[in-house]
């Protein structure tokens, strides 16, 4: 190896330990109470060395939530990749969804649970690749409601934020472990979706309007993405 190799090794070895140090402080102690000196503590360098690769904390924030999403894509995509059916395409990413709170829980309280971090809104281009998951998701939705599986009446950008908004409650239910001792709150997970599915199946009618953001994009994105992975 040559000296540049080494010297980029080195490089990311810093930041991937700056990144971990940085994730579980904020997780233990709170966005809010962890300064870049605590951080530096934390892997025994100086704050010049963290400032070197990361300008500011909410860049350290906006970095490892980028990671987070990544994961998530990763797994969502694996888990719908071998289904040829939509209605199981949609259940099983967004129980890969629930699967991420479990799997990942630091990077999951960071992205959905935590108040006291950043707007992603502040930086969407970062996570515009995210679109693509929800993009096939909602693609699935629009297929299940032209085989009849659900109403007619259904938006399909609102009932996927409302398949998402069900799954992350059970996903922070079991994280925050406010269920009565004995109770699973995979079960309830599981109950959540399948209710959630099932209702779709009836004359329900949204009324929640979805708007364009780093997650959701226009209504040409699903038709972009199918051509792109064509």
């Amino acid at each position: 190896m040559g000296t540049k190799e080494r010297q980029q090794r080195d490089r990311d070895r810093l930041r991937d330990a700056i990144l971990t140090a940085a994730r579980e402080l904020f997780i233990s102690e709170g966005y809010r109470n962890v300064s870049m000196r605590k951080i530096a503590d934390r892997i025994e360098y100086s704050p010049a060395a963290i400032y070197s690769y990361f300008p500011s904390k909410d860049d350290i924030f906006f970095a490892l939530t980028e990671e987070g999403f990544r994961k998530l894509a990763d797994q969502i995509g694996a888990a719908v990749q071998p289904m040829a059916e939509p209605l199981e395409r949609l259940r099983h990413g967004l129980w890969a969804f629930y699967q991420f709170s479990k799997s990942d829980p630091e990077y999951f309280e960071l992205m959905f649970v935590d108040r006291s971090v950043p707007s992603i809104s502040q930086d969407f281009q970062r996570f515009e690749f995210f679109q693509a998951t929800t993009a096939r998701a909602e693609a699935d939705i629009k297929a299940c409601l032209e085989r009849d599986l659900f109403s007619k009446t259904l938006n399909p950008a609102a009932a996927l934020h409302v398949l998402w908004v069900g799954m992350l409650g059970a996903a922070t239910i079991s994280l925050a472990q406010r269920l009565a001792p004995g109770e699973d709150p995979d079960a309830l997970a599981h109950d959540v979706l399948e209710t959630l599915l099932a209702g779709f199946a009836t004359n329900i009618r949204t009324t929640f309007v979805a708007s364009e953001c780093a997650f959701h994009a226009s209504a040409d994105v699903p038709s972009r993405v199918a051509h792109n992975n064509a």
